[in-house]
């Protein structure tokens, strides 16, 4: 093809695109109705111990920012499940249940 017979086609007409995504059209689950569950995790993580937080909706990594914070620890967020690096997990009951969260301790 040479560069006046591209394949390429212009248009003058706006194209509508309909971007609602889920975020816009999803209902915030108030922390009030939500149960997390705390399990504390070693496995595959060399020894090392890890508090895992599941079942919560919502902005997780905004949630994972403030655990971050008030325990001066690490982590990350991974299918939908929070991981806070050490041995938090009775400071992160206390500090979720100050923030309206009902919660469970999972495992040992």
């Amino acid at each position: 093809m040479s560069k006046n017979n591209s394949s390429r086609v212009y248009s003058t007409h706006a194209v509508e695109r309909n971007d609602s995504g889920a975020d816009d059209t999803r209902e915030m689950t108030p922390p009030r109705k939500q149960t997390a569950y705390i399990e504390r995790d070693r496995k595959k993580r060399r020894g090392k111990t890890v508090i895992v937080i599941r079942n919560l909706k919502g902005d997780l990594s905004a949630l994972k920012k403030e655990l971050q914070k008030h325990c001066g620890a690490g982590g990350s967020l991974k299918n939908n499940e929070i991981e806070i690096q050490g041995d938090h997990r009775d400071k992160i009951a206390a500090y979720l249940q100050s923030k309206g969260y009902k919660t469970k301790l999972v495992g040992g």
